[in-house]
Order: structure tokens, then C-alpha cells, then sequence
């Protein structure tokens, strides 16, 4: 074992388990400003990763080290909370090993070199006063241009598809360099001399990379990751007890049990017979109501406050009086996802905001193209879509996670994906039981069940079987009823996120069975709340916190 780990000095079982896990955290926190800055912790602001081969070996040997020290613990002797936050943290390190020295995306998909996701909460979030975080934002920018070198450095074989998406996120963020940074500018004009200069210098360096990416020919490697590789991958994503056998089975079943309630649900909307040609009827009426660019951000905002007043009715979930602020998704952020909830990290200090952003339509896509989207994002889809991101979803769960129990560091570096979008997916099916938005709503609930459990099968028969994009099309479409574009948007989807798009399927199994073992006699509320209490473990170990 490498000597001159702060956790390796003396005997481990010696030890608290929260001095360890701690030390273990802070090491991890220092080694990645990446995953400081989802926890919240802001020491490390002025730094950008380094993913050079000496820094990727540096970042191993700590996590190797940390892997160690925390088999070593006998989570007998603990408390039942702090057995979880040691399984949960081991689990944390050897994903973060598997990705460095398996999977290795640094060294062919762009995205990972993407910036934006540090310099863009320096500019959002007021954590702190504006001349410390305009100080940092400027040591950032200064270190972008190595950090781009380092990029074109260790990238090899580009597959096409993370080609293309980080073209379009690195041009994004010259509207995040010049315009966000010079309106906090203009908050503190005595920084222009230091941040300027930091500015004009990252946007060459960006404007250099983007023409290097442009430069890259062929197809690049194949964006598939095969069986073996997917499969690794998806045991570390999920840390649950099901095999990708089991998974897709069930995914099947529920495909047939969702698609029988859909076309009963159309039914009733349309007086016609409960078939795929009602459920089109009835979604293409659903979708004379939508929005456009100019209004989708606001049709949001509209949908929680509605959202919000139906969970404290009904008595869903307790609510929080932590800001949540709607706004149109960053340039550099766009490509993956239509929405997405960046909430602040567990190790913030201040009442600061969770941000639930939405993308508009790309400016230069085609009349036809945009009247698709939004006939798949009309006004009923987007109320659904702000329960999933907002209320009761992400933005509720995670801000009960912030005052959960625990080890607060373990839980602030170990969020749990597939409890996460479990909950948020549970969240939708349980509005609508009680009646949220009546059929218009449900249907397109129903339509994100389609969609969700689509996504696990084509995120494993893209991967593992080599599905083609007609035949992945030829599913969203057909047993998903997904518009073109919706569908094109998932493909690249799958390609781009592997395994990300099964833990929505395989957490909700897992949170609504945990939903269905509420004791008698517990109030809705009550057990909703006790589900949130304990931060975001995988599914599993929060069975075990909950003594079901």
C-alpha cells in the first residue's frame, strides 16, 4: 500500500469510520474539481481536471489506495447508517477506477474535456461574493488553454457522434466566456484587468480546438461498447442486485403492461376502440397545445407552481422552501437532454438555487423540425416533464437529500443515479393517481413510461446486440409513439450516455417497490418522507435503512 495516505496512518479498525471516510472524501474532492464542484465544495474552484497520463495515474494510485483502506473496514461493527455510507463510498471509488482505467472515455469523447459545467456555476450561483468567484472564474480560463492541449494530447479515434455534439457544446461557450462573464463583469469593473485577458485567451484556445475537432477525420471508433464493456459499466451505474437478463425481461413486460393502459387511457379520450390508432388520436390532439421558443420557459414555471399547490394538497410529499429557478439551458449544455436539474451540492453553505433548465430549439433547425418537438413537448408533456425534473421529482428529492442524515461528505460524493431518476419517475405515475392534470396528463405519463422502458431495451440491444438506428427508430416509434425528432434525439442518446439510459427503468422498479411496502397505518406523506431522509443511496441499501 502507498505510504502517506492521511487515512493510512496507524491501524484502520482503530479508527472511526467517519474520520477515514472523510480523509478518503477530501483526497477524492482534491484530486477532481469536477466532482468538488457537484458537492459543493469550493476549495478547489480555480483548477480545471487534469486528465494527462500523469494526472489519470495520480488520480488511480489515490483511488486504489482509498478501495483498500475501505475493504478493509468491518462494516459489522458499525451502525446501520454508517455500514451503508462505507458500501456506498467503496462502491463511489471503484466506479471512478473502472471509468479511468476501463472505460476511458477522456481519451476519445471530447465532452469529457467540456469546461462548461465548472465555469458556468462561478457565473449562476451567487455561493459567494462576486470578486472571489470572478477571481476563480479568471484562474480557469487561464488554465484552458493547457487543458485543451492536454485534450488534443490524449484524444484518439473520435467516434462521429461525440464529434459532432461537442463541436456544437464547445462553440456554446463563447456566449458563456464573453456574455455571462462580462454581465458579472459589470458588477465588479475594477476585475476587467484580470478576467479580460483570461477571456480573449480561453475563447482562442476554444476557437483552436473547435477547428481541431472540425480536422478530425473517418468515423472515428465504434460509440458501441459491447457486451463485456456494457455490462461492467452497467453493474457500476446501477449497484443494484439485477443482471442485464433480468433487466431486459422486465423491461418487456412492462412495455406490454404500460402499452395495454395507454390505449385504455386514449380510449377514454377519444370514444374510440383501445388501440395503437386511438393512442395517436388522442396524442395528436394532446398536442394542438404547446408551446414555441418563446414561451417554454414560462409554460415550465407555470407547471411547478401548479405542480407544487397539487403535491401540498394532496399531501404527497412535505415541502421546502428552497429556491428553484427555471431558465433556458446554456449553449454549452445542449445535445444530450431536452431538460435536465442541476441542484446545489450537499456541501453548500448558502440558500442557493436549484436550477431546472430547458432547451428551446436549436436556431437553425428546419420550421418542420421545430413543429415536431413541440408536438412532442406540448403543454401536457412539459407539465409532466416538471413534475419528473422538478415537483415532487429532482428538485424535491434532492432538497430533502440536503438535509438528510448521515455521513454528510460520504453522501454528498455518492449520489445515487438510479434512485434518483427512480424517484422522479415514480413521481410522475404517483401524480397522476391522484389525479394530476387529469387523462391529457396521464397520457403523456404513460407515454414517459413507453419512452423510459424503451430506453433500457435500446441502451442494452444498442450496445450489446448491435440494434441498428432503424430498428431502434422503428421502436420508439412504433410502441412509443415518439415523434421523429424525439426519437432521432434518443438514438444519439443511447450512443452518447451508455447505461445512463437504464437507470430510469431499473430505479423505478426499485423506488415504487420500496413506495409499495409502506406499513399500514403510515400516512403517503409520512413514508415519502422517510424514502427522502436518508439522502440518495442506491435503492437497495435504502431497504435496509428503512428496516423493510
Amino acid at each position: 500500500m502507498t505510504m502517506g495516505r492521511p487515512w493510512q496512518y496507524g491501524s484502520l479498525m482503530r479508527q472511526q469510520f467517519s474520520t477515514v471516510a472523510e480523509r478518503i472524501v477530501d483526497a477524492m474532492l482534491a484530486e477532481s474539481p469536477v466532482l468538488a464542484q457537484t458537492a459543493g465544495d469550493h476549495r478547489y474552484d480555480d483548477r480545471l481536471p487534469d486528465l494527462s497520463p500523469d494526472g489519470v495515474a495520480r488520480h488511480v494510485a489515490l483511488l486504489r489506495d482509498a478501495a483498500d483502506a475501505l475493504s478493509q473496514v468491518d462494516t459489522d461493527a458499525l451502525t446501520p447508517e454508517e455500514a451503508v455510507d462505507c458500501t456506498v463510498l467503496l462502491a463511489r471509488v471503484e466506479r471512478t477506477l473502472f471509468e479511468l482505467t476501463e472505460v476511458r472515455e477522456h481519451e476519445w469523447n471530447p465532452m469529457a474535456h467540456n469546461p462548461g459545467g465548472l465555469l458556468h456555476p462561478l457565473l449562476s450561483r451567487p455561493f459567494a461574493p462576486v470578486e472571489e468567484r470572478l477571481t476563480a472564474l479568471a484562474a480557469r480560463l487561464t488554465a484552458l488553454p493547457d487543458t485543451l492541449a492536454t485534450a488534443r494530447a490524449v484524444l484518439r479515434d473520435v467516434p462521429r457522434i461525440h464529434l459532432e455534439t461537442a463541436i456544437g457544446q464547445f462553440t456554446g461557450l463563447h456566449s458563456l466566456i464573453r456574455g455571462e462573464a462580462d454581465a458579472l463583469l459589470r458588477e465588479e469593473p475594477g476585475l476587467r484587468a484580470t478576467v479580460n485577458p483570461a477571456q480573449e485567451t480561453a475563447a482562442a484556445a476554444i476557437d483552436e480546438f473547435v477547428a481541431w475537432l472540425r480536422a478530425q477525420q473517418g468515423e472515428g471508433r465504434d460509440p458501441r461498447l459491447g457486451r463485456r464493456l456494457w455490462e461492467a459499466r452497467l453493474w457500476h451505474t446501477l449497484d443494484t442486485e439485477l443482471t442485464a437478463a433480468q433487466i431486459i425481461k422486465s423491461a418487456g413486460e412492462n412495455l406490454e403492461r404500460i402499452s395495454e393502459e395507454i390505449r385504455e387511457t386514449a380510449a377514454a379520450m377519444t370514444g374510440a376502440p383501445a388501440t395503437d390508432d386511438a393512442v395517436r388520436e388522442a396524442l395528436q390532439r394532446s398536442a394542438r397545445d404547446r408551446p414555441d421558443n418563446t414561451s417554454i420557459v414560462e409554460r415550465a414555471r407555470q407547471a411547478m407552481a401548479e405542480a407544487t399547490a397539487f403535491v401540498d394538497q394532496f399531501e404527497l410529499v412535505s415541502l421546502v422552501d428552497d429556491p428553484c429557478e427555471i431558465l433556458e439551458m446554456p449553449e454549452f449544455a445542449r445535445g444530450i437532454a431536452v431538460a435536465y436539474c442541476d441542484p446545489p451540492g450537499l456541501l453548500e453553505s448558502g440558500d442557493l438555487p436549484t436550477f431546472y433548465c430547458i432547451s428551446p430549439t436549436p436556431a437553425d433547425w428546419p420550421a418542420e423540425r421545430v413543429d415536431s418537438f413541440y408536438r412532442e413537448y406540448n403543454d401536457h408533456m412539459i407539465r409532466n416533464l416538471t413534475v419528473h425534473e422538478a415537483m415532487p421529482g429532482h428538485f424535491l428529492q434532492l432538497a430533502h437529500a440536503r438535509r438528510a442524515k448521515g455521513a454528510r461528505k460520504v453522501r454528498a460524493v455518492s449520489r445515487s443515479g438510479p434512485f434518483v431518476e427512480g424517484w422522479a419517475v415514480y413521481a410522475e405515475e404517483l401524480m397522476v393517481e391522484h389525479g394530476y392534470g387529469g387523462r391529457a396528463v396521464k397520457l403523456q405519463q404513460l407515454k414517459m413510461q413507453l419512452r423510459m422502458t424503451i430506453n433500457a431495451i435500446i441502451d442494452q440491444l444498442v450496445h450489446c446486440a448491435d440494434m441498428s438506428e432503424q430498428e431502434a427508430l422503428a421502436l420508439m416509434r412504433g410502441s412509443g409513439f415518439q415523434e421523429e425528432g424525439e426519437a432521432v434525439g434518443k438514438w444519439r442518446r443511447a450512443l452518447l450516455t451508455s447505461t445512463q439510459l437504464s437507470t430510469y427503468f431499473v430505479g423505478y422498479l426499485e423506488v415504487a417497490a420500496i413506495a409499495r411496502a409502506r406499513p399500514a397505518n403510515t400516512p403517503l406523506r409520512d413514508w415519502h418522507d422517510a424514502m427522502l431522509s436518508h439522502g440518495s443511496p442506491p435503492p437497495r441499501h435504502l431497504r435496509a435503512l428503512l428496516n423493510i
